[in-house]
């Protein structure tokens, strides 16, 4: 299938992907005249699609002087956080960033998390080494913001949309990078405007790319929905692409989710599905087993060895 023309770069770098892919755009000519005369840079970070179990998780700064900000962005453009936004204006205000250049002295970045490594991270065996969302997500923003650091840009301060409680992950950002000042809120995609910024950047992007495996992987003309466990076409899609093994595609689905473990364990309880019995479950009925045992028969003590070394990984397998 040929590429749509005119896609943002953001969707390009990761459009087909099955892992976790960045994109930074070039540094505008005004942001590194602003550096070279000690003018405040400022940023806004926000993500889109951290809830749904379909699709990937998108993370986008934006970043301009706070001249721009002010003189600019905020009495000609309409930019508010992209939920309140419609499609059409969320997708008009990006591509006067990308393809017209209409809006010039502002740079971006994002990264968007497949669903396999999401689920691939949430999965890790043994429990102690996996990866949560939170952890994900804190990690991909200080890398984002590392790199276009690395780009030469000075940033004297960064508004973020707060992911946990905002004091302490206000106090994680600024141990690793002091000097920038940092305001992590509550609805700060509401509250100012770069972040807002950084916000439609997020939502486009990611809509784009599930309106890609919509189109590799709809069934019968049946939409996958936005991609949210509550949604009934995202359920509807769901229930008609399981498959009896593997379930759903990888770069599709996050199989770490509760939803697909229910549909997946409601499978094989209906005979529809294979049944499977994963490692954590195997050590932990294993545990138990041994709490109870009686140690005063050694024949049967010695039986208790670890064999989960010889178990199949199926989180590896999903997210390979």
């Amino acid at each position: 299938m040929s590429i749509p023309p005119k896609q943002p770069p953001t969707v390009l770098k990761s459009l087909d992907e099955l892992h976790t892919q960045c994109y930074f755009s070039d540094v505008p000519a005004a942001v590194k005249e602003a550096c070279e005369q000690k003018q405040d840079v400022i940023m806004g970070i926000d993500e889109a699609g951290r809830g749904p179990v379909m699709g990937p998780m998108v993370y986008a700064v934006a970043y301009c002087t706070r001249e721009y900000q002010d003189g600019t962005l905020i009495p000609n453009y309409d930019f508010d956080d992209s939920k309140k936004l419609t499609d059409p204006v969320r997708r008009s205000l990006f591509q006067l960033m990308y393809g017209s250049h209409e809006i010039d002295a502002v740079g971006y970045a994002t990264t968007c998390i497949t669903p396999c490594d999401i689920s691939s991270g949430m999965s890790r065996f043994p429990p102690t080494k996996q990866y949560n969302l939170n952890e994900q997500a804190h990690d991909t923003t200080m890398a984002l913001i590392q790199g276009v650091l690395d780009q030469g840009v000075t940033l004297a301060h960064i508004y973020i949309d707060t992911v946990g409680p905002p004091h302490t992950y206000q106090h994680k950002l600024e141990n690793r990078f002091p000097g920038i000042k940092f305001t992590v809120a509550k609805k700060a995609d509401s509250l100012y405007c770069v972040v807002s910024v950084a916000s439609v950047v997020a939502k486009v992007t990611r809509d784009l790319l599930v309106e890609r495996l919509e189109e590799m992987y709809a069934v019968n003309g049946k939409p996958m929905g936005s991609g949210y466990p509550s949604d009934p076409k995202t359920k509807v899609w769901l229930r008609d692409t399981q498959q009896t093994l593997f379930g759903w595609p990888t770069d599709a689905v996050r199989f770490s989710w509760q939803t697909c473990k229910t549909l997946l364990d409601d499978a094989a309880d209906k005979g529809t599905g294979v049944g499977l019995e994963w490692e954590e479950d195997l050590v932990d009925k294993k545990n138990k087993s041994m709490l109870t045992w009686d140690y005063s028969n050694n024949e049967a003590a010695s039986a208790q060895v670890d064999h989960t070394d010889q178990l199949i990984t199926l989180d590896s397998w999903y997210c390979a």
